[in-house]
């Protein structure tokens, strides 16, 4: 395998890949870690041996998203808004990948790391597993695509408690949501994910990649319309006092007193 930074791939077998991210403990990724990411997938379209990926994060958290440890800095400025928007760039290019995906979600998946999670075409998950679209906590939009990869997993009721509390999902909730498709001990989390990807690596590869095209068409084409105007939505709610205040009351754990201003 090449040499990808931050990332462990190796094979699992003749026909299914292990993409392992390697940021532990919290696994925060940025735009050079997705496009790592992408280049992978990248690779392994043109590899006909390749025919499902596991995506997996050492350590006990899947992904806490980008990393936001500077308190009050905001989410953009002037000089990191082209970084935003490489990194949606980079996140249309994992879902133009014609190879299913299952993921396997073994701690928490948190902000943009929940949009990394919605990636794949199934989750394993265990009970330790968390799932939180943290946005409006930030006082931002929803990013990574996740305003339209969420309600069509797992409806709209659903969805909006998820996006317009903040509220951490666990497992079982998960799973009884449709964000899971299953739910197994933490330790059986990565095996079970390379069993259900070789199940599908054993059938006809051709007729596997036409049927996930024909149940995802349209899909990149309404994400990139979505991917625009989250990243619009995300950089005018950046300017805005409240969004200080979230940063500021998420780093300090507690809740944000927002003015709407």
């Amino acid at each position: 395998m090449s040499d990808f930074e931050g990332l462990n791939v190796q094979w699992c077998g003749d026909h299914v890949v292990l993409v392992e991210i390697c940021r532990p403990p919290t696994n925060f990724f940025d735009v050079e870690l997705i496009k790592q990411l992408a280049d992978v997938f990248d690779v392994m379209e043109q590899d006909d041996r390749c025919r499902a990926v596991v995506l997996a994060a050492q350590g006990r958290v899947f992904c806490a998203g980008a990393d936001f440890s500077g308190g009050g800095a905001g989410l953009f400025d002037e000089a990191s808004e082209n970084n935003a928007l490489s990194l949606y760039q980079e996140a249309m290019r994992l879902y133009k990948f014609s190879k299913p995906i299952v993921g396997a979600i073994q701690g928490p998946a948190i902000g943009g790391g929940l949009g990394l999670a919605l990636v794949p075409d199934f989750r394993v998950v265990c009970h330790e597993a968390r799932f939180a679209a943290n946005f409006v906590q930030l006082g931002v939009h929803p990013g990574f695509g996740i305003s339209l990869v969420l309600p069509n997993l797992i409806g709209q009721q659903n969805a909006k408690l998820m996006l317009l509390t903040g509220r951490r999902i666990k497992g079982e909730e998960a799973l009884r949501f449709g964000l899971a498709d299953l739910l197994v001990d933490v330790g059986e989390v990565r095996s079970a994910a390379i069993k259900l990807a070789t199940e599908i690596s054993q059938c006809a590869p051709l007729a596997v990649e036409s049927t996930r095209s024909t149940m995802r068409r349209g899909l990149t084409e309404q994400l990139m319309s979505h991917l625009e105007h989250e990243f619009a939505e995300q950089v005018r709610l950046a300017k805005t006092q409240d969004h200080n205040e979230g940063m500021k009351a998420v780093a300090e754990r507690r809740l944000g007193a927002f003015q709407r201003a």
